[in-house]
């Protein structure tokens, strides 16, 4: 197995964050730092970063109601509490993506580092469903702007999925994953956002999950979000056949 796919396995950090460790020097096969991100590598080559020994461990997915002031990180150096306190697991489990400490809603922890890589990387494509609360409505014009993308300092944001909820909120489901971006997606069209929830990643829900309340995936929940995260480009070939 290449050692960057052998460390998101064992779940040390995503795909994208273990070639970074690698890079770095942090890790060591056999007592020798690679840098090498193909080594071939297995649970006898002695793998280690900053001088732990890792081997695969059993995979877990949990989904989370983030609750405001809690932040999206597998450790917060401050006070605030981070997203991996609020899951029992003897696992060392790490958020997929994240969400603003001042927003909620469902965000997916793992220690399956390619399963996170698919749910996060732009290839895949895998929709994202926001609730927005605005300061005021929006008018039709506005929605429509953001159904056809809007420009911000970083490009122009694919076309979205744009529904009204109640007077002042909306639905917004996107498949990228920029910083903060549907907040900036309502700030370009002239809104100011007073509050924000992800309800949904793929066809993974919500539901009744309380704030700061997380449950474990079943396997078929997990294999789902992997049927989910196809490459776009197979994805619409298939509906296209279909």
């Amino acid at each position: 197995m290449r050692l960057v796919k052998y460390l998101a396995h064992s779940g040390v950090a995503s795909r994208r964050a273990a070639e970074e460790l690698i890079a770095a020097g942090k890790v060591r096969v056999g007592g020798e730092v690679v840098t090498d991100p193909a080594r071939d590598v297995g649970e006898g080559s002695g793998v280690e970063v900053d001088g732990r020994p890792v081997a695969p461990e059993p995979r877990e997915v949990w989904a989370l109601n983030k609750p405001a002031g809690v932040v999206s990180t597998a450790r917060e150096p401050g006070r605030r509490r981070a997203v991996t306190d609020l899951v029992e697991s003897e696992r060392r489990l790490y958020p997929v993506g994240r969400l603003d400490a001042d927003s909620t809603g469902l965000i997916v922890l793992t220690n399956d580092g390619e399963l996170a890589n698919r749910l996060t990387h732009p290839r895949y494509g895998v929709p994202k469903t926001y609730r927005v609360s605005l300061a005021r409505p929006p008018s039709e014009r506005e929605i429509e702007e953001l159904r056809a993308g809007v420009r911000l300092d970083d490009g122009l944001t694919a076309p979205a999925e744009v529904e009204s909820w109640g007077e002042r909120g909306l639905e917004i489901t996107i498949r990228e994953g920029r910083k903060r971006q549907v907040r900036r997606m309502a700030e370009a069209v002239g809104h100011r956002v007073e509050a924000l929830t992800r309800i949904r990643i793929g066809p993974l829900e919500l539901g009744d999950l309380r704030p700061g309340q997380a449950r474990r995936l079943s396997p078929d929940e997990v294999d789902s979000l992997w049927q989910d995260a196809r490459p776009m480009r197979t994805a619409a070939k298939k509906r296209s056949e279909g």
